[in-house]
Parts: C-alpha cells; sequence; structure tokens
C-alpha cells in the first residue's frame, strides 16, 4: 500500500494532522530502526530508500517484508502487543524516514474517533495485503513468487541485494539465480 498520497487515503484535516506528528529522518544504509528483543513504539514510512524486517532463525537470516518509497514498515508484533520484538527493521539504502509513533497516532483516534474508519480501512488494506503473501507460500511456486514479485514490485531486482530478495521468497540465493537465467 503506498502511502504517498496520504490525502487520497483519509480526509485532508486527518491527513494534516497525521503529517504534523511525523518526524523526518535521514538515516545510513544498514541503520537499525528497530532491534529485536527490545519494544517497538513506532511506525515507518519510507519517504526515500528500503526497509526491510527481519529476523534470525537458525542462524540464517529471514527476511519477511521490504518497504520501498511511500510504504510504511515497523516490528508489528511489538507496536500492538507492546511487547519485546523478535523482529529487526533495517535499512539497505540511505534513507529519509517519517516516523511517528503508536502512541501519538492513538491519542489523534481518540481526539477524533470518527476517523477511525479510515484508520481501519489502512489496516484492512495492509491484513489483505498480508494475506495475499501467504496465500503465495501456501498456492504458489517459487517461480511464480519471483513472477509476481516482478510484475508487483520491479524496482526492488536491483535495489535489494538478492540474498534478501531470495529470502522474501522462501527460497535459496541459488534456487533464484536459476529461476532468473530462466524465465
Amino acid at each position: 500500500m503506498n502511502f504517498n498520497n496520504l490525502s487520497g487515503i483519509v480526509p485532508l484535516d486527518l491527513a494534516s494532522e497525521i503529517l504534523s506528528l511525523l518526524e523526518k529522518q535521514t538515516f545510513s544504509k544498514n541503520h537499525l530502526l528497530h532491534k529485536q528483543g527490545t519494544i517497538c513504539n513506532h511506525i515507518y514510512l519510507v519517504q526515500k530508500g528500503i526497509a526491510r524486517t527481519f529476523f534470525y532463525k537458525e542462524g540464517k537470516d529471514i527476511t519477511v517484508h521490504i518497504a520501498s518509497e511511500g510504504e510504511l514498515i515497523t516490528a508489528i508484533d511489538s507496536v500492538i502487543s507492546l511487547k519485546k520484538s523478535r523482529y529487526n527493521v533495517e535499512l539497505l539504502e540511505d534513507s529519509e524516514i517519517l516516523t511517528i509513533s503508536y502512541k501519538a497516532l492513538q491519542s489523534l483516534m481518540e481526539k477524533h474517533p470518527e476517523h477511525e474508519k479510515y484508520m481501519r480501512l489502512i489496516l484492512e488494506q495492509l491484513y489483505a495485503e498480508g494475506a495475499d503473501r501467504i496465500e503465495e507460500f501456501l498456492f504458489y511456486s517459487a517461480k511464480e513468487r519471483y513472477d509476481n514479485l516482478i510484475k508487483k514490485r520491479p524496482h526492488l531486482i536491483n535495489r535489494v541485494n538478492l540474498g534478501h530478495i531470495a529470502s522474501y521468497l522462501g527460497i535459496t540465493q541459488e534456487t533464484l539465480s536459476r529461476i532468473r537465467k530462466h524465465p
């Protein structure tokens, strides 16, 4: 879901108020916005650059989400539960990030309960995207998942290292290389 045009999703007055709560920050490549084992209190909007959410399992680095310009990223398991996260959020390029605390967003919704429906619509869209990703893993081959990535997000291929792409697709880097050689 692309949030670059926030006013196209929510009413202008709410978009203006949300924008006033955002803090713009610039970070270098490889910076961790969030480190696993800590509580994440923020939601990040990638204004420029690319970020990923990942965790380690049995010594392997597993990428679960990649966000580029106009997309949200966070350690959602922690933001909602207020418990320590199993995820890291890392920048893959020098990046400009807009940050909002989850608490500030909740306060805004308490202040304007009439706008909660827009937040629900955003959450529903994010949920649908997550469900689509699960469906890809359950029903699509590795080649089909790669083809879908190329179709929906071609810009990632030249900007994200192939190890992260392979991990995101749930395949080895060797399998990704074979798929790319034989389209």
